[in-house]
Formats: C-alpha cells, sequence, structure tokens
C-alpha cells in the first residue's frame, strides 16, 4: 500500500489567513506578540507540541544551534506520539497549516514539527 504525502505547509503568524491554508494550528508555546486572537483565525492551539521552555531559550532562535535544537525539540516530538498523531489525522483530512510566530522562517520549529509529520 502507497502512502500519499500529508499536506502540511507552515506559515507565520503574522501573514495574512487564508482559505488555502485548510486548518490552521499554532504551534507556538507563547501567544504571539501583538497578534489579536480574531485576526489570527486559528482553529486550533497546539502548545504542548511546541519545545519545551529550557529548550526554546537554549535555543534562542541562533541559527548556529539549529542542527542540535533539531536533534534535541525531535527526541522531545518522539516523547508526544498522540499529539503528533492527532496532527496527522487533521492534515489526512485536508491541508494543514502549521502557524508559528518566529521571524526566521528556515530556523523555527514549525519546520521541524512539519517534516517530523511528514515522514
Amino acid at each position: 500500500m502507497r502512502h500519499r504525502r500529508l499536506q502540511v505547509r507552515i506559515k507565520r503568524a503574522y501573514e495574512a489567513p487564508s482559505a488555502a491554508d485548510g486548518t490552521r494550528v499554532l504551534v507556538d508555546r507563547l501567544w504571539p506578540r501583538g497578534l489579536r486572537k480574531v485576526d489570527a483565525r486559528l482553529d486550533g492551539w497546539s502548545r504542548e507540541v511546541a519545545p519545551s521552555a529550557a529548550l526554546r531559550l537554549w535555543f534562542g532562535h541562533d541559527p548556529e544551534r539549529w542542527d542540535e535544537f533539531r536533534r534535541r525539540y525531535e527526541a522531545e516530538l518522539a516523547r508526544k506520539g498522540p499529539l503528533l498523531e492527532a496532527l496527522r489525522a487533521s492534515a489526512r483530512q485536508g491541508r494543514l497549516t502549521l502557524i508559528y510566530s518566529a521571524s526566521d522562517v528556515e530556523h523555527n520549529q514549525a519546520v521541524v514539527l512539519r517534516d517530523v509529520l511528514r515522514h
């Protein structure tokens, strides 16, 4: 049986929501600064799937720590099977867009989470 690749995208919280986003789930532990909840148009907020506070503070969005952050965050995610499965189930129903607030679009937890969900 061949598996269909899940439709998981990532998008900054400060970008305008779009119908093409499908299900929109915030994957930050903290609410995005300056964003009104009504403007976010979220379908869910999965705080528990975000990196631990200790890991988030250690990383500090330093690209030089990216590879180690990715490794550590993947290890945290390995212990969150039910949360990952809920996100995968949503993606099986249609496009899932993981919403994050970091300004660095290449080095953030949503990138790691998207890759983990797809594979």
